[in-house]
């Protein structure tokens, strides 16, 4: 999912799709520990969307701060 597509999703949605993917992460880390994970590509990209949501989440932070 790209960034522009994140930013349309509202903070919940965007804590539930964090929480999701930190989950898919751990399960990719074990998979990789034990020699099963098929596309080690995948971490990477599970990270980024990670890193996406957190820095779109604190944009809305202090756009909700800078506001008050």
């Amino acid at each position: 999912m790209k960034a522009s597509e994140m930013r349309n999703l509202s903070n919940a949605e965007l804590e539930k799709r964090l929480k999701d993917l930190k989950a898919e992460l751990f399960n990719l880390r074990f998979q990789l520990a034990i020699n099963q994970l098929e596309n080690p590509m995948r971490i990477k990209a599970v990270k980024k969307d990670i890193a996406r949501i957190n820095t779109i989440l604190c944009e809305d932070k202090s756009k909700a701060a800078s506001k008050a």
